[in-house]
């Protein structure tokens, strides 16, 4: 033992990476003796000694699982942050052989939804609970407030429900936790937060281009502006921190940091499940698949400059230049846009989460997700306390962008919107997110689309029926005998 201390500890936690560390410190820190583990004796070292120095918090380190399970008490509740997949089985292989029936082992790593049902099903068959717990807000939040995403039987959430509600971040109506509902819902949720997530980086990017590349903003005039954007309906973490990008100068050279950073993206994983689950379920997510696309790439660097300089010899440039453009309008008008698509992007996520809570029987409530995203995580946002209320208003709100206050919003911003995206194309500066969150809207607000003429041409080549707008049934018609009986009798006739 790193440690000694008398009495057991409340709650364990295996896995002590940055985001493990700090989660037990915040867990310490709130009261709670904690005891921690990790296979290197390193990183049990270090997070003692943090402890001590930041305020001799109630935290013990362990080197022997044994040792650290039988440390705590019982029934005992186990954290493990550790790297999703294979790292998580073998966890649990390892402590298991010491937990006793009726403790209760938390996940709380990105986990894909149904290895945590996996998991729970294998676990209960040794008498142990589980519970899959999505954490978000990275380093910070785990050491002073995340938002927690647990899912699972009631009866695990029950052992760990004092801790978490104290951990999580606080706001103005409670804890930023509260228990998702059965299985893997708690990961699926932290999944499609991600999912939103990639959106939301992918539209604010895109706005920093339209200024930046179209507009001519400095960064010392983009930091300004976006500050003053997080002063209004625009107030999140994500646009709080992107006014922070522009105020750091390079400590390596001249000039600002954010332009000597490499115009490649990565990502661990989540916004590519989000994308696939849309997919499974038919839930147009158009918004967060451009944002993977996006990604995509930005990965093709080399691709890209080659192509920069094959496009150029053949005479289409960079960016075309615009005669006379208004600054001020133009700050507004994207401010405008990216407000409107941010909603498109959060409707897709809670259309998602819904289709997936409909198919499991999860019974998830959309509106108290999105109150316990208001802190804590990535995503938290002013406006999270409004989708919350359109839910409370109507439970079974069919899209966020029906809601009277937000359409009324869209309708506000959509001209706007128009002239942003518009120019984007006219000046070949890609806006994907834009472009899509746009398209998703006009597609959704249409009582008719083109889609008539597609089931048209599936029941022409594949004989798949069509309905009608007109009368009841399925219908098939033999386009090929018909048109060509047209094309026949309209020869006969012009040769008469």
């Amino acid at each position: 033992m790193a440690d000694s201390a008398v009495g057991m500890s409340r709650i364990g936690l295996a896995g002590l990476a940055v985001m493990g560390q700090n989660l037990a410190l915040n867990i310490a820190e709130k009261g709670f003796p904690i005891s921690v583990y990790n296979r290197t004796a390193s990183k049990v070292d270090e997070t003692v000694e943090r402890a001590k120095e930041e305020g001799d918090l109630p935290l013990k380190g362990y080197y022997n699982p044994q040792e650290f399970v039988q440390s705590i008490q019982k029934p005992r509740s186990v954290i493990i942050l550790v790297k999703a997949g294979a790292p998580v089985d073998q966890t649990i292989e390892t402590l298991s052989k010491h937990l006793e029936p009726g403790d209760c082992i938390i996940d709380g790593g990105n986990e894909w939804y149904e290895n945590t049902e996996r998991r729970a099903a294998s676990v209960k068959e040794k008498g142990l609970l589980y519970l899959g717990m999505g954490v978000s807000g990275g380093e910070e939040g785990a050491r002073n407030g995340p938002s927690l995403m647990p899912g699972g039987t009631p009866e695990a959430y029950h052992y760990v429900e004092d801790v978490v509600q104290k951990v999580a971040a606080q706001v103005d109506d409670g804890p930023c936790v509260t228990y998702v509902g059965e299985g893997g819902s708690g990961n699926f949720v932290k999944m499609v937060h991600n999912g939103i997530e990639y959106g939301d980086m992918q539209l604010i990017s895109e706005a920093y281009d339209v200024l930046k590349s179209v507009g001519g903003l400095t960064n010392e005039e983009l930091h300004e502006t976006f500050t003053e954007w997080n002063a209004g309906e625009l107030e999140s973490f994500l646009v709080e921190i992107t006014a922070d990008i522009f105020s750091v100068k390079d400590d390596k050279g001249d000039g600002f940091l954010v332009d000597k950073i490499l115009d490649k993206t990565g990502m661990k994983g989540t916004g590519k499940w989000t994308v696939q689950q849309a997919a499974e379920l038919s839930i147009a997510a158009p918004t967060i698949a451009a944002s993977l696309d996006s990604r995509f790439l930005s990965g093709l660097k080399e691709e890209r400059l080659e192509a920069a300089r094959i496009f150029k010899e053949a005479g289409v440039g960079d960016i075309l230049a615009v005669k006379n453009l208004d600054k001020k309008v133009l700050v507004d008008d994207v401010r405008k846009a990216l407000y409107a698509a941010k909603i498109c992007s959060y409707a897709q996520g809670m259309n998602l989460i819904r289709a997936k809570s409909l198919e499991k029987g999860w019974n998830l409530n959309l509106g108290e997700l999105a109150r316990i995203w208001k802190g804590g995580c990535i995503i938290r946002a002013k406006f999270l306390g409004r989708i919350k209320q359109a839910y409370d208003r109507n439970p079974k709100l069919a899209s966020l962008l029906i809601d009277p206050e937000f359409a009324k919003e869209m309708v506000e911003r959509q001209a706007a919107w128009r002239r942003v995206v518009s120019l984007a194309i006219e000046v070949g500066v890609s806006t994907p997110g834009m472009s899509a969150s746009l398209a998703y809207f006009d597609t959704y607000r249409r009582a008719r689309l083109p889609a008539n003429l597609v089931q048209a041409q599936r029941d022409y080549f594949g004989a798949h029926t069509y309905e009608r707008i007109d009368m009841p049934g399925s219908y098939h018609t033999e386009w090929f005998k018909i048109a060509k009986k047209s094309v026949n009798n309209k020869a006969n006739v012009a040769a008469k």
